[in-house]
């Protein structure tokens, strides 16, 4: 297969991006290659399919890379366009891979041997009111990725405020949480310059999910790392999706006033009558919605109802009979 790949470099930053293909509707998500004395770094490599690996081999050939040149793979977090083909060029190069204990652990928690997710998402959803119209289709969905993270990398942790050396160069790891558990952006205090994966990104909101057995307050753990993250002095910012952009800290701020604005919105909806996490859904986000961009909106809407319940604005009444559904109320 002849590929083109999307190749843009950032001299004086040393920092070439290739964009990588993934489903609609962000169509391709950024990864990062960096050149040192030590050797290649990519970071976050993309999903794995044949179309991810043929622009994998056709950007390597544009950039006159062998797999013996590269020496790491670093990963922000364990979702399937940043974490999948991990193991793929770990297989081709025997480079390390690195993630954060935390990330690794969701990755177990969503795709391992042992995991339930394809049972616990559905139950869940049900107990917030979700139609079995969309619940049923859970198990095959999620089951559907588990190609695109094959085959697993060994892992090597990264903690926090440790230091990777990419491109010549140490960037200290920088965790937060909030869109993915133990996500890590990676910080040149030097230059300025912030690898920021999913955390901050410059023209969409990264989604925040309520997920069974992971974080029981994923959105008070993402506006808290928008905090941490906009007190560093950010000349560029590399994301995971879109372009690189400059208003680093200006960022975090509009995305703090979004859920802000967002968590207001749905204390007026439950004004006028108590309702279930998929009507609050279906009323942020609509109902014409495919499976995939379902989960991520039902998740986001129960990840906003249970951090109002923790602030005190809202109460969750439990059903009643034994197949009831969750209420959310106003607070008299």
């Amino acid at each position: 297969m002849k590929m083109t790949p999307d190749i843009q470099a950032w001299e004086e930053e040393d920092i070439t991006r290739i964009r990588i293909s993934m489903a609609p509707p962000l169509r391709w998500v950024n990864s990062y290659v960096l050149r040192g004395p030590e050797g290649i770094t990519i970071v976050d490599p993309g999903p794995h399919t044949e179309t991810t690996e043929a622009e994998w081999t056709a950007a390597w050939r544009e950039l006159g890379i062998v797999p013996q040149d590269i020496v790491a793979v670093v990963l922000t977090h364990h979702h399937p366009d940043h974490y999948g083909l991990a193991g793929y060029i770990q297989s081709l190069t025997g480079a390390p891979v690195y993630m954060s204990h935390r990330a690794h652990e969701e990755t177990l928690r969503m795709w391992g041997k042992d995991s339930v997710m394809g049972e616990e998402l559905p139950r869940l959803y049900r107990l917030h009111g979700m139609p079995s119209l969309w619940s049923d289709q859970l198990e095959e969905h999620l089951d559907g990725f588990i190609p695109q993270v094959t085959p697993s990398p060994q892992i090597t942790y990264v903690t926090e405020g440790s230091y990777v050396l990419m491109g010549g160069r140490k960037w200290r790891a920088i965790e937060s949480a909030g869109h993915a558990p133990g996500h890590l952006s990676f910080y040149d205090i030097e230059r300025g310059l912030m690898l920021c994966g999913d955390a901050v990104l410059p023209q969409i909101s990264p989604n925040v999910s309520l997920l069974p057995g992971s974080d029981p307050q994923p959105l008070r753990s993402f506006l808290d790392s928008l905090v941490k993250l906009g007190a560093y002095d950010v000349r560029l910012a590399f994301p995971g999706h879109r372009n690189p952009f400059s208003h680093f800290a200006e960022r975090t701020k509009a995305l703090i006033s979004h859920h802000e604005e967002r968590l207001s919105h749905i204390e007026s909806l439950l004004q006028i009558s108590p309702q279930s996490g998929f009507e609050v859904c279906t009323a942020l986000f609509g109902n014409e919605l495919g499976i995939h961009q379902m989960r991520f909106a039902m998740s986001e809407a129960l990840a906003h109802l249970v951090h109002l319940v923790d602030q005190g604005r809202i109460a969750a009444e439990a059903p009643i009979a034994e197949d009831g559904v969750v209420l959310f109320t106003p607070l008299k």
